[in-house]
């Protein structure tokens, strides 16, 4: 064999170790196997100056959806928990609410006739209920309940049902000179509040849907007025958007659980060079919740059928986490 083959050989063989060694280091949570090493080897691809797959750190965007991705979604949606404490708290305002869906049914606790009304009563709900203050004022009212707010399952706070191997991999790009986002269907205003706290990605760097706002000058003071209409939905189609709107950037790497990801990772993927797609599949009922293709939250059914024909990689929570949570 030729000096140059050694060479190469080596440094292959290198890599390959690299890989390993930052497998069993950086993602603790996550069981050796298929899933974990196709995450590291498509870091190290990128990363490693000289491969063929290497991309420029200014390049290096990944983005995350949220609910499912990042954190629980079952048995609904936290916003749509918050959505509904702001219901309850502002119905003596509302009268009118007791007659009207998706209020009726969210007053009545008819979880099934709230599912019923479909995106157009969940849009609804969220615009009523998140509008007629500032945007400081906003900031505050989500910040303090997302501080004090229990899951119904565990009665632990919501902000503890983050996915241990997930926090895990966001520090793991971030080591790599990834900049992350979050690209969620969840609202921009609800999260930028405490996403810095609890995954490290700052405000700046979160994308989602919003409703409709205005500057105005109140009581002396400039204000950035909410109002009940909704702007942009950040979900399905309008991922791409989203991302091509505010970071201006195609990703090469995107993470989802549910067709509502679908066309984000399908852009991703579609860029030439290197990318990578991640699907979390909810499938641990006993840590966690199993659902998938007949969900109200986080349906999954398209990107079960042509997630791995697209050569995405699929995540089992049962087989491939060890843990799901942070503490437990």
């Amino acid at each position: 064999m030729s000096f140059v083959k050694q060479l190469a050989a080596l440094t292959a063989l290198s890599l390959t170790f690299a890989s390993s060694i930052s497998s069993a280091d950086d993602l603790p949570s996550w069981k050796d196997g298929a899933t974990k090493q196709a995450i590291v080897d498509f870091v190290s691809q990128v990363s490693t100056e000289g491969s063929r797959g290497y991309v420029a750190p200014t390049e290096r965007v990944a983005v995350f959806d949220n609910d499912g991705t990042l954190w629980g979604e079952h048995p609904m949606y936290v916003q749509l928990a918050f959505a509904l404490d702001r219901v309850e708290s502002l119905t003596p305002k509302h009268p009118e609410w007791k007659d009207v869906e998706p209020f009726r049914s969210v007053l009545a606790g008819d979880v099934a006739g709230l599912a019923a009304s479909g995106e157009k009563g969940l849009v609804e709900l969220v615009a009523s209920t998140h509008a007629g203050m500032t945007s400081d004022e906003f900031a505050k009212v989500a910040g303090d309940w997302i501080a004090s707010a229990k899951h119904p399952k565990t009665g632990a706070p919501y902000t503890s049902m983050v996915y241990q191997p997930m926090l895990e991999l966001i520090s793991y790009l971030k080591e790599n000179k990834f900049e992350v986002f979050i690209v969620s269907g969840g609202g921009i205003e609800f999260m930028r509040p405490w996403t810095e706290e609890v995954y490290g990605i700052p405000p700046q760097n979160v994308v989602g849907s919003s409703i409709t706002s205005k500057y105005e000058v109140k009581d002396g003071k400039p204000a950035i007025v909410r109002l009940p209409e909704v702007d942009f939905v950040d979900d399905g189609p309008g991922k791409p958007i989203g991302i091509y709107t505010h970071i201006g950037k195609r990703p090469i790497a995107a993470f989802g659980n549910s067709d509502g990801d679908f066309q984000m990772l399908e852009w991703t993927t579609s860029r030439a060079g290197k990318s990578f797609a991640l699907i979390v599949h909810h499938d641990d009922a006993e840590r966690e919740f199993a659902y998938d293709r007949e969900s109200h939250f986080g349906r999954l059914d398209k990107g079960l059928d042509e997630g791995r024909k697209r050569g995405w990689t699929i995540v089992s929570m049962k087989n491939d986490w060890k843990q799901i949570y942070p503490d437990r």
